[in-house]
């Protein structure tokens, strides 16, 4: 898939994490949550078009796609990434917030790192199965409907490899990943966030509208 990008790839390249509670590491040791074992993993890659990215975590437990939205411009300014990585949505549809207005959240998300120069990827969620046959299946689908529409990486469910074993790998209220989760979760982003790394991918022009 394409990719779009509005500007050069910056010298000193960051990758933002623009996300909720799953990427904050609500409940979990601040050393040991996904988006801290992905910056210690990119300071051992051998090549140095991967070792030489930085992690910024925005990431806030209880957001939702309008807190993200809000907040994001200023985050960009502040950091200028050359990677976004939109980890939303979760907090909408546990809320029972609109679907249409999620994805136009997300979409505005991912136009707003275009215009500052950043590649976006966006993570695809999911809703427990108690909401419903229709709503689940309308809710997943929205992500892939938001990437497709704007042609962007999308990171399939991270907590896939994990989801059906509560017992062992979330906290006690079922939700979020326990420490000895982290570890798959980045697992599970690592193959889909690598080709953004390299200079070939972040540097693509822009996709045929």
């Amino acid at each position: 898939m394409a990719l779009a990008v509005a500007g050069p790839v910056r010298a000193a390249q960051t990758i933002l994490v623009w996300g909720d509670s799953l990427s904050a590491g609500y409940g979990v040791d601040s050393q040991r949550g996904w988006v801290r074992l992905l910056e210690q993993k990119l300071g051992t890659q051998a090549d140095p078009a991967v070792r030489g990215w930085k992690v910024v975590n925005g990431s806030v437990s209880g957001e939702t796609t309008a807190g993200g939205l809000a907040r994001l411009p200023a985050a960009l300014a502040r950091h200028q990434p050359s990677l976004v990585l939109i980890e939303l949505g979760a907090n909408d549809g546990l809320r029972g917030l609109d679907l249409k207005q999620m994805r136009r959240n997300l979409e505005a998300m991912i136009e707003l790192a275009r215009k500052a120069g950043a590649t976006p990827a966006l993570f695809e969620m999911r809703i427990p199965s108690n909401y419903g046959p229709v709503i689940t299946e309308r809710f997943q689908k929205t992500f892939s409907e938001a990437a497709g529409s704007t042609r962007t990486a999308l990171v399939p469910f991270f907590l896939a490899p994990i989801a059906t074993d509560r017992a062992k790998w979330f906290q006690d209220d079922g939700i979020h990943p326990n420490n000895a989760a982290q570890p798959l979760l980045l697992d599970a982003v690592w193959p889909h966030l690598l080709p953004l790394l390299t200079p070939a991918a972040a540097s693509r022009s822009a996709a045929v509208p």
